[in-house]
């Protein structure tokens, strides 16, 4: 595995992935941010929750990047398709699995079968994140998509 691609592309994917998505959030294309709703698992300061987020983020892309640079590998092959290809099930499982999972590893995100509390205010994803927008699921695939052409792109086979 190449140690190197992974940190540098894994990072870069990241960022560009969390703009793109901030991007179709300030367009108001989505009503997610997924730098708050990660942030604000490890803090209720909703200032300090979106730098937390970023960083969060960044870290979980550099773990999926592992798994994309684990599947090149296997694969023999690395690009834009391949990784392209990877993403649509990456974004169908953080959509589908995480998403409705969200609010049992959240400390401060309401259930579907239980409501808003006093500790517990923001809203849940809900399936495929469609309680953030019809269109939410178009931004994450994007964003997604974007990232796997650049994990394939980018990546060297050892």
């Amino acid at each position: 595995m190449n140690w190197g691609s992974v940190a540098l592309w894994g990072f870069v994917g990241s960022l560009v992935m969390t703009l793109l998505m901030a991007g179709c959030q300030g367009l108001g294309i989505t009503r997610m941010n997924i730098p708050f709703l990660l942030g604000t698992m490890l803090t209720p300061d909703r200032d300090r929750a979106k730098l937390l987020g970023i960083g969060l983020h960044v870290i979980n892309g550099w773990v999926w990047a592992l798994l994309y640079a684990a599947i090149f590998e296997s694969l023999q092959v690395a690009d834009v398709w391949v990784g392209m290809l990877i993403s649509i099930f990456h974004a169908l499982f953080s959509l589908a699995v995480g998403m409705p999972i969200l609010p049992a590893i959240h400390p401060r995100m309401a259930s579907e079968q239980r409501g808003p509390t006093p500790t517990r205010q923001l809203e849940p994803p809900g399936f495929m994140a469609l309680h953030y927008g019809r269109r939410t699921p178009i931004s994450v695939l994007f964003a997604h998509l974007v990232f796997g052409a650049i994990q394939g792109g980018f990546y060297h086979l050892h």
